[in-house]
């Protein structure tokens, strides 16, 4: 018995061995054609009503979009409603061509022609299958017979758009469906056939859509259909070619960019890559592609996260967490490696006040799409040492010094780890406080004074103050030439030793009237550092409490009480 794979027949490729796409560089943005309240709409479970498919086209306009296909009027009379609606509320913009999709019989040619009534601008898509399965198989009809099945409907289509209200701007599209499993030649054939029963011009260009329909193939294959097509094309400035790509092999992003190198002008897909079986392209990815390329668009992608929300209302689907630029987590960093160089790679940035972007890990800011920083570094027991105190500083404005950040972080991997999942910037802020700002025991200070006296650049600093511990409370008092030196004189009174000042960071958090000064405390305690922080309105005390905060932490971590 053969291997189950053996029954798969391999794609057989063209022959285009001069073919010139590789070496071209993508350097302006396509015609865009959103196919979502169509194509996308079709592979729904359960289709658009008319308001969701009013609101998307609503988003789609905003975006930009200028030719947008709004159904199969002659399919469902849901379709042909919304066809409707969008015409007689004057909810089409005057720049916007609307795209109506039909098969080449007659009678639903002529149904659609009559949904489109009153409308500016009309793009009328004419399509049938042409693959050798579907002349075999499904219309049981030879080369020429499907010729002229798809002539005698160009030609109908023709007719009827003589006869509509001159006032109406009407364009023609034909597709051969299952471009890319259709003989090339035979393809050529059937489409200049078409374009001379719709009489296309230079001056009045059909749009002849080459749809990958199922991917069969590796993206350069596709590719070098479309080379093919475009130099064996007759009259080709009469044609506006374009792409329709699916995403059978997960590959239908390439698929429109090397369509694009090839020769295609033009590219119908749809938002976030809905549409039948595994999709359509994904406009979003495409678009955005060529925007990190510093090639503009020509779509507005700065709310994406509302148009994320309609889509998802409107259509009932989910963009996934990993989608690219669109989703939760593209803009997200667990990883401790990861979140070292975007922190290093910002502070560069904002310092050097740089013109252009260059950020590891994030191919795009996430401020032009709409998105926030704050989710950036997030952290779970795979973060690293500097990606807490990112989140500390973007969240709460803790600058915490960076010889502190090792400490802190294995800190936070043993929380993640204990809870077992990822810390909120709030759990995060709920562990620094704990382990640094509130640690009280087994010494709190209660009442202090400080005193500074001297004159002529010789001043000497004196700490009074009043120390609980688990005996009860003690006056201490000592002299230094400063706050943290006096105050370390009154603790050795108290017998409290073998702590050395090894190094002191402050800033302020807030600003106006309610400031105050964050102090980090490193002090060497048996040969090792320990940190201590500090928070109060003046410096010197906030000073004060990190020193103490580190000694407690010290003693603590050792369980001895000092009488």
């Amino acid at each position: 018995m053969k291997p189950s794979y053996q029954k798969y027949l391999p794609f057989q490729p063209v022959e285009l061995k001069d073919r010139t796409w590789p070496d071209r560089v993508l350097d302006k943005a396509p015609v865009w054609c959103s196919v979502d309240l169509r194509d996308g709409n079709q592979a729904l479970a359960e289709p658009m009503d008319l308001n969701d498919k009013l609101e998307l086209f609503g988003v789609l306009v905003g975006m930009g979009f200028k030719e947008i296909e709004v159904g199969f009027p002659s399919a469902s009379q849901t379709e042909y409603d919304c066809v409707r609606a969008l015409i007689e509320q004057d909810l089409i913009p005057d720049d916007v061509f609307i795209q109506v999709l039909m098969p080449a019989r007659p009678e639903l040619i002529e149904k659609t022609f009559y949904a489109v009534r009153g409308a500016k601008n009309v793009i009328m898509h004419l399509y049938n299958a042409t693959s050798p399965f579907f002349r075999r198989v499904v219309f049981r009809k030879d080369e020429d017979e499907v010729v002229d099945m798809a002539v005698r409907g160009a030609e109908c289509v023709y007719e009827m758009a003589q006869k509509q209200d001159p006032s109406m701007n009407i364009r023609f599209e034909y597709s051969p469906e299952h471009f890319s499993a259709t003989e090339h030649d035979y393809t050529v054939r059937i489409c200049s056939a078409v374009m001379k029963a719709l009489h296309a011009t230079k001056e009045k260009p059909v749009i002849i859509n080459l749809p990958s329909t199922v991917q069969l193939s590796t993206p350069n294959h596709y590719a070098d259909q479309i080379e093919r097509f475009c130099r064996l094309l007759p009259d080709r400035e009469a044609a506006i070619v374009s792409a329709h790509p699916h995403n059978d092999r997960g590959t239908g992003v390439a698929d429109a960019e090397f369509a694009l190198m090839a020769g295609a002008q033009r590219v119908e897909g749809t938002l976030f890559g809905n549409g039948e079986r595994t999709g359509n392209v994904d406009l979003v990815t495409l678009g955005l592609n060529l925007y990190t390329q510093g090639v503009d668009p020509g779509l507005d992608f700065s709310q994406l996260p509302r148009v994320r929300r309609v889509y998802e209302t409107s259509t009932g689907m989910r963009v996934h967490p990993r989608s690219p630029y669109a989703g939760d987590l593209v803009f997200t960093a667990f990883s401790g490696t990861h979140q070292d160089a975007i922190q290093k790679a910002f502070d560069d940035l904002h310092s050097r006040g740089a013109d252009y972007w260059e950020m590891p890990y994030l191919p795009i800011d996430p401020a032009d799409v709409g998105r926030e920083y704050e989710p950036i570094i997030r952290i779970n027991s795979q973060s690293g040492k500097g990606g807490a105190a990112f989140v500390l500083h973007d969240h709460f404005g803790f600058n915490m010094p960076r010889i502190m950040h090792a400490e802190f972080g294995a800190l936070v991997k043993a929380e993640a780890d204990h809870l077992g999942e990822e810390l909120s910037p709030e759990q995060l802020m709920r562990l620094f406080a704990r382990e640094y700002r509130d640690v009280t025991e087994p010494y709190m200070l209660t009442s202090h004074s400080i005193e500074e006296r001297g004159a002529g650049g010789h001043s000497t600093v004196r700490f009074t103050g009043t120390i609980r511990a688990h005996d009860g409370e003690h006056i201490i008092s000592g002299e230094g030439n400063g706050p943290i030196d006096a105050f370390f004189s009154a603790m050795h009174k108290q017998h409290i030793d073998g702590f050395r000042f090894a190094s002191y960071h402050e800033h302020a958090i807030s600003s106006g009237s309610d400031a105050k000064a964050v102090a980090y405390i490193e002090l060497i305690y048996r040969g090792r550092s320990v940190f201590g922080v500090g928070i109060e309105s003046n410096v010197s005390i906030a000073s004060i409490k990190g020193v103490l905060s580190a000694v407690n932490r010290a003693l603590r971590a050792e369980n001895l009480t000092i009488a």
